[in-house]
């Protein structure tokens, strides 16, 4: 909805001004308390190449207005009013921006005005965001997942999240979070005791004294994040593609589980999930149509050079088990109909690297418990269980010579380049690939995981902590994403893994196979 000129009249913008110039104006600064503040920044993401997501809260009811330019001064800015803000969305809003075509950058600058005082207006909020090119130039984007816990929160005395503001000097055009954006099962504590005697002091707001089983609770992990000055920065300069794993609700859930956990009086891990799917969708800047207003997975063209493909490993996925049924629908792991909407858009996608984003990795035995958690299901022969998705997706990425596919994942608290090959599977039809595993980015560490044969994959290269070692701090070192940088001229594909303080640790470079 573009901001009216009615509305321009009711905050007394005059004549041609912008409306930040008339903000400014001494007729309407009022008392510090009267005026809404944004309290978490702003956030930008689901971006297309004349489109994208912008998001902001405000601190009380009120109406988000945006100003929108191709240029940092808002030369020539253009105007729109966003939605209200009200508690039924935790004050959260949601603005799809149409438009951008002609544009390389898009520059943003948010404010909210109270309902009850039009003269009310707070202060600006600005971000930015790069656009998706329609020809060919180099793309660089990072990713990770696993934000806040294992019990580190944020100790504004050892600078917060900082993998965030390393990842924020890469200069990225955009970030996959792959997951695991918060923690709400894991309640944090004031203070911990590291093994060198120092201590963690961590920031704890309510919402992260308990798991969160409430809407409100849930949404309070969410907010808790973006209290750090770190992640409030990289928001404001670096879109996002976000989707979720496990702890959005709580470890290792699978729909329709029954909880044996004293932590919670809410028993039904659906129900709880429905308030972290809720939280979710409110807090991230995901596009929601109207049609699928809850689903997660969905695709993105970024120029000729990639395509993403975000799946939701989560939503679909039968109980956790042995993973040996030979029934494939006892064993649904993304589901017909996610894999068919995947398979449709790889045979469709022009783009020359198909980026498939999963928040679980294909050959890594993830345990939960006796059962499995992920895909692997640590037996060497014929797939079974879940991996009879996966087999059924590579034969046809093979058969129908859908070429430079890669798969980029998190949820292993480590970093890993993975080559999959046939010549060292037990399931041997399809055709080689990569998976590049990369996280935490602030949360502890653990791994390395042992690897299932079945689709033949080798390590190539991974970090993790030292034997005996878990769990470690972020102020030990071990945080972890992945760099991707594509050749706008030559579309060589190069991979780099890299660690919290920005040092380079394994690089891969793919050239594209033609068709």
């Amino acid at each position: 909805m573009n901001f009216t000129r009615r509305d321009a009249l009711k905050i007394g913008i005059k004549g041609g001004a912008t409306l930040g110039a008339c903000l400014a104006a001494p007729s309407i600064v009022l008392a510090k308390g009267r005026r809404p503040v944004l309290p978490y920044g702003v956030m930008s993401g689901d971006m297309l190449h004349d489109r994208a997501m912008l998001w902001a809260r405000a601190d009380r009811a009120s109406r988000m207005l945006v100003e929108i330019a191709d240029n940092p001064e808002f030369l020539g800015a253009r105007q729109l009013t966003g939605p209200e803000v009200l508690p039924a969305t935790d004050l959260t809003a949601k603005l799809d921006i149409t438009g951008l075509a002609d544009m390389d950058t898009a520059h943003y600058r948010v404010r909210f005005a109270a309902l009850d005082d039009h003269r009310a207006i707070s202060e600006p909020v600005t971000g930015q965001l790069r656009l998706p090119p329609t020809t060919r130039r180099n793309v660089r984007f990072v990713w990770s997942g696993d934000t806040a816990g294992q019990g580190w929160g944020i100790d504004e005395s050892r600078g917060g999240m900082t993998t965030y503001a390393t990842m924020r000097r890469q200069r990225p055009d955009f970030f996959i979070h792959s997951g695991d954006t918060v923690y709400a099962d894991g309640p944090l504590e004031e203070s911990v005791t590291l093994d060198n005697d120092e201590i963690w002091r961590n920031l704890v707001t309510p919402e992260k004294r308990k798991v969160a089983e409430t809407l409100q609770e849930f949404r309070g992990q969410f907010a808790y994040n973006l209290m750090d000055a770190n992640v409030r920065q990289f928001n404001a300069e670096v879109p996002m593609l976000a989707q979720w794993d496990d702890h959005e609700t709580l470890n290792n859930w699978y729909p329709g589980e029954l909880l044996d956990d004293s932590r919670y009086t809410e028993k039904n891990a659906s129900l709880l999930a429905a308030r972290a799917r809720r939280a979710f969708l409110e807090y991230m800047p995901l596009r929601q149509m109207p049609d699928a207003p809850g689903r997660i997975h969905r695709r993105f063209a970024y120029g000729p050079g990639l395509e993403v493909f975000m799946l939701d490993m989560r939503s679909y996925r039968a109980a956790n088990s042995r993973n040996r049924q030979s029934d494939g629908e006892a064993a649904t792991f993304l589901g017909q109909d996610q894999l068919r909407w995947l398979l449709d858009g790889l045979r469709r996608s022009t783009a020359t690297w198909k980026i498939i984003a999963a928040d679980m990795p294909i050959g890594l035995i993830v345990r939960d418990g006796e059962h499995f958690e992920a895909i692997a299901n640590d037996h060497h022969g014929a797939p079974l269980g879940r991996e009879m998705e996966i087999a059924d997706l590579l034969r046809a990425i093979r058969d129908e010579a859908i070429h430079n596919v890669v798969w980029l994942t998190a949820d292993v608290h480590y970093t890993a380049a993975h080559h999959y090959a046939p010549e060292r599977a037990s399931f041997k039809e399809f055709a080689p690939f990569w998976e590049f595993v990369s996280g935490p980015l602030h949360a502890g560490t653990f791994g390395p995981s042992e690897l299932d044969g079945t689709f033949g994959p080798e390590v190539v290269f991974q970090k993790a902590p030292p034997e005996g070692q878990s769990n470690l701090p972020p102020s030990d070192g071990y945080q972890f994403f992945g760099q991707v940088d594509l050749d706008g001229e030559s579309e060589t594909l190069t991979v780099t893994l890299m660690d919290s303080a920005g040092n380079a640790l394994h690089s891969q470079a793919l050239e594209p196979q033609q068709a």
